[in-house]
């Protein structure tokens, strides 16, 4: 019994060998940098496979990654807070999760590249909320930020640019971020689950794809001070922004 009978049926050894290497940059940039790993991920991966299952892949070896870090950041979280933006997160995932459920998978990846294109622009700018504190505007970057899960597990930049720029110590907004993405992995895969998106062949293959994942994030958090910050993130745009445009589907005859 070889390697291959454990793949899913759409999926060969060349394609999981693909998925491997693009998890293993893609967790080295959330490793490093702490964001980044779905934005390049989902643009390039759903390009190789059926992006439902990529987006359960994603989100069954992401989840696993990060649960060791949820404890302490339920200690220094300001949970209140975190709990109106969560409330978002509630509608927002079964919502990005219904279009991927029904979507055609060409469809699919043009409103992926779309997405990541823009989250990559705000993330150029260097966007960071300053203003007030506002309930239904918490819930509305919650909500934002649960869609863009739910369809391709690409929520982080709303919420890293609403977080770091409130007037709350970088601990706390660490801590909050982290257990916002905690509570919408849960939702996401309660919601997968039930769509039917998260699989036999998703959680197979997560146990191959899954470790390489894991060292790639070790890999990347050992860089992290040997390396300077400002230069390892603008190799993680350049990343984004390769994946984005070679994962375009207008492209496919051109690179596949």
């Amino acid at each position: 019994m070889s390697i291959t009978d454990f793949l899913p049926k759409d999926v060969s050894l060349t394609i999981a060998m693909a998925l491997c290497a693009v998890a293993f940059v893609s967790g080295t940039a959330r490793g490093f940098s702490g964001f980044g790993s779905a934005l390049i991920f989902m643009p390039l991966a759903s390009s190789i496979a059926a992006p439902r299952l990529v987006a359960a892949l994603l989100l069954v070896i992401d989840f696993v990654a990060a649960a060791p870090l949820l404890p302490d950041a339920w200690r220094k979280a300001d949970r209140k807070a975190t709990a109106v933006i969560v409330l978002g997160a509630l509608v927002g995932v079964p919502i990005g999760t219904y279009f991927l459920s029904v979507l055609e998978p060409v469809t699919t990846r043009w409103i992926i590249s779309c997405f990541v294109t823009a989250l990559l622009l705000l993330l150029l700018s260097g966007w960071r909320y300053r203003g007030k504190d506002h309930a239904w505007l918490s819930v509305g970057i919650g909500g934002l930020s649960g869609f863009c899960s739910g369809l391709a597990q690409t929520g982080g930049p709303p919420i890293v640019g609403y977080w770091l720029g409130r007037p709350i110590p970088s601990i706390v907004a660490r801590a909050n971020i982290l257990l916002f993405f905690g509570a919408s992995d849960f939702f996401s895969m309660v919601s997968y689950a039930t769509s039917g998106l998260i699989s036999r062949e998703s959680l197979v293959l997560s146990l191959i794809v899954g470790p390489v994942y894991a060292i790639g994030v070790a890999f990347g958090a050992s860089l992290f001070g040997r390396a300077s910050e400002i230069v390892f993130r603008r190799i993680c745009y350049a990343l984004i922004a390769i994946a984005v445009i070679t994962g375009l589907p207008v492209l496919d005859k051109v690179l596949r």
